[in-house]
């Protein structure tokens, strides 16, 4: 009798089981499935995803050196909560954050406190969360009601703000922002502080355009609020981008610690600190000004640790990720790669300038991020909507949106200049925006059905 031959696997990739149909989406499948199908099934998915370099919309990272994912593969099961297990990984954390509060100028970095979040959003909570207990804590021993308080920002200010007020009940009091104060710079302040004021947000890099809020002249003005009316308003600086840029591009911009009515300090690590998502840190300046009632001391699996942030169980792999930049990097390093990021968002916003049909809003001079209009009077044709469909379909994602407030009416178009986008790939975008502007100006008759203004959705 012979024996039969051992069976040997020959069905094409996709035409093995599994792959010749389609895959659950929105209920659990009623059998396994093999290692191998699931994986191609999702890889091939994604690939309907855009191509994360040529994303100019976000400000999240999207490169790391290869050395960097190794470390990430090592670390990725690492719980940063659980410090009795993985204590080294938690020293670590305090090397960063103690290095952050160094390069913000804190008066003493080895005896403040800060931590590290899921991202800049979580920091931003938590700041704010100091905020209002400080006040609390202020308003009860002086006899005086807590109710209300209130927290001014601009209106040009991300959406996690907005979600701290809703969350935690207080009072979001927004500094319209229009074409002779394109930000918050203190401008009429005293019409929006008083006594229920928690603090005031002082953002290193509005969303919208790329610009630093002039945190000293905020500061000025409250100076002169409190001379005024008594009220003593601390600044937190939402740093999400500038935090990690300014330090080393502006090194004499004073933004920092340097003032001493900032309390608290975010930044999102995996932003122009340059890690993968997602990581942030918040710093504040001295350790008194964390209230000792939101920090607590947790026993876990064996061990009595402190703990303040709104997630328990974290990755520590970013952690890790982080302090690996700060050794290979150091301060030197750190300038040359957000130096290049700005150099490559300077020549590109100068080259957007020079095509004759946009108008900056921002060149590149504080981040490495800039916005633009369209030249008013230049066409009644085609919107930047409209033009960044037609980048799209070269894979370049750069958004097109209204501005905020009193500037509405106006629709801006808006460049991240991240480190991976080279020189090189930036001089080709230009090329792409060029060519695209002159077929948009020189449509005759009906514009195609694709791109017109009916198509597009805000």
């Amino acid at each position: 009798m012979t024996d039969k031959p051992e069976f040997i696997e020959l069905n094409p990739l996709f035409a093995r089981p599994g792959e010749d149909t389609v895959a659950q989406r929105y209920t659990l499948g009623a059998d396994q499935m093999a290692a191998e199908t699931a994986y191609q099934i999702i890889h091939d998915e994604i690939m309907l995803d855009g191509n994360a370099r040529l994303n100019l919309a976000t400000f999240v990272g999207t490169w790391m050196d290869d050395h960097a994912e190794r470390l990430y593969s090592e670390a990725f099961d690492k719980n940063l909560v659980d410090k009795d297990e993985y204590p080294q990984t938690a020293a670590i954390e305090e090397y960063c954050w103690r290095i952050i509060a160094d390069l913000w100028h804190a008066p003493e970095p080895m005896s403040t406190i800060g931590t590290s979040t899921i991202g800049s959003s979580e920091a931003c909570m938590l700041a704010g969360l100091a905020f209002k207990r400080r006040w609390q804590h202020a308003r009860r021993a002086a006899g005086l009601s807590t109710e209300k308080p209130n927290l001014i920002m601009s209106s040009a200010v991300q959406v996690c703000w907005e979600k701290f007020c809703n969350y935690w009940d207080v009072e979001a009091r927004y500094v319209p922002v229009d074409a002779d104060h394109p930000s918050l710079d203190g401008h009429n302040l005293e019409q929006f502080v008083d006594e229920n004021t928690i603090g005031v947000v002082a953002i290193m890099g509005v969303t919208y355009t790329g610009i630093y809020e002039p945190v000293a002249e905020i500061a000025a003005a409250l100076d002169a609020i409190e001379a005024k009316t008594g009220f003593d308003v601390p600044i937190h600086v939402d740093g999400a981008s500038g935090g990690m840029v300014a330090p080393f591009l502006q090194p004499d911009l004073q933004w920092d610690f340097r003032l001493e009515r900032v309390h608290s300090i975010s930044t999102s690590a995996h932003k122009y600190g340059l890690v993968y998502p997602g990581l942030g840190w918040v710093v504040w300046r001295s350790r008194d000004l964390l209230p000792e009632d939101l920090v607590f001391d947790v026993s876990y699996l064996g061990g009595s640790m402190p703990t303040f942030g709104l997630n328990f169980s974290r990755p520590g792999a970013q952690v890790l990720l982080q302090y690996y930049l700060f050794l290979r990097l150091g301060f030197e390093g750190y300038r040359l790669v957000q130096q290049t990021s700005q150099d490559v968002a300077r020549y590109l916003s100068a080259g957007i300038e020079k095509i004759g049909a946009f108008t900056l809003w921002s060149d590149g001079s504080d981040l490495p991020v800039f916005a633009w209009q369209l030249k008013e009077g230049h066409t009644d044709k085609w919107t930047l909507f409209h033009l960044s469909d037609r980048l799209r379909s070269h894979g370049w994602l750069v958004p097109a949106y209204a501005m905020p407030d009193n500037l509405g009416q106006i629709t801006v178009q808006r460049i991240v200049v991240r480190n991976g986008l080279s020189m090189d790939l930036a001089s080709r975008l230009l090329t792409v925006i060029e060519n695209e502007t002159a077929f948009l100006d020189n449509l005759e008759g009906p514009m195609p059905e694709e791109i017109r203004p009916e198509a597009f959705t805000h």
